[in-house]
């Protein structure tokens, strides 16, 4: 016979419970946008913001950016924060590359000055603020622009749109007139027809009452 496994006591699964609940959860969010349109040759921001149920302690707190040009490319740090920021100056951004956000307020934004090509890729922004057990990232993808995109006419449009609302006015007004024509025919078809059945009827009974009697001799 097999040996019978005896079920835990119900009260060390309470205390299990109770034990994991204690345990703090990560709260760490990190906040940037999906996507950035820069012009080529001018200055543009790469904004993260983080959001922790922790004080920031700058003898703990960490934080790096990285830049990919490909999806299987190698990360490269530019900038990072170790108890002071450092700038690791990157042979491709020269010194166009500068952190001006503040930490101490949750912004770990950085600038690039003079933007180029070849600055096209993914940016990511990596954050720890201990006691919070994982470490948050955000990526952002940069495009560059070499023109500003022409502004849409909506001349065409507006004129397009006014003349189907005329037509369509027009049309309206036309079905109206139309469902009143065909109710007033309809109501003049029924008084003729009312009226002719009271002829046949007075016909039928002889002479109303009203008209002159024959007088007696």
């Amino acid at each position: 016979m097999g040996r019978r496994e005896r079920p835990a006591p119900p009260g060390l699964s309470l205390v299990t419970l109770a034990l994991s609940l204690l345990v703090p959860a990560s709260s760490m969010e990190i906040t940037v946008p999906t996507v950035v349109y820069a012009l080529n040759g001018t200055d543009i921001r790469l904004p993260c913001n983080f959001n922790s149920c922790y004080k920031m302690d700058t003898k703990q707190f960490s934080m790096n950016w990285t830049y990919r040009g490909c999806d299987n490319c190698t990360e490269e740090t530019f900038i990072q924060y170790d108890k002071k920021i450092i700038n690791q100056r990157l042979e491709r951004f020269q010194n166009r590359m500068e952190f001006t956000g503040n930490p101490s307020k949750n912004d770990l934004t950085v600038t690039i000055h003079n933007v180029q090509l070849q600055d096209e890729g993914e940016y990511l922004c990596y954050v720890l603020n201990p006691p919070d057990r994982h470490k948050g990232t955000g990526k952002i993808r940069l495009e560059v622009l070499t023109e500003v995109p022409p502004e849409r006419d909506s001349t065409v449009a507006v004129l397009v749109g006014a003349s189907v609302g005329g037509f369509l006015a027009l049309v309206i007004l036309f079905l109206v007139i139309l469902k009143c024509v065909r109710k007033k025919k309809m109501q003049n078809l029924n008084s003729d027809d009312q009226k002719t059945e009271e002829e046949v009827k007075t016909d039928g009974e002889g002479n109303p009452e009203g008209e002159l009697k024959v007088c007696e001799q």
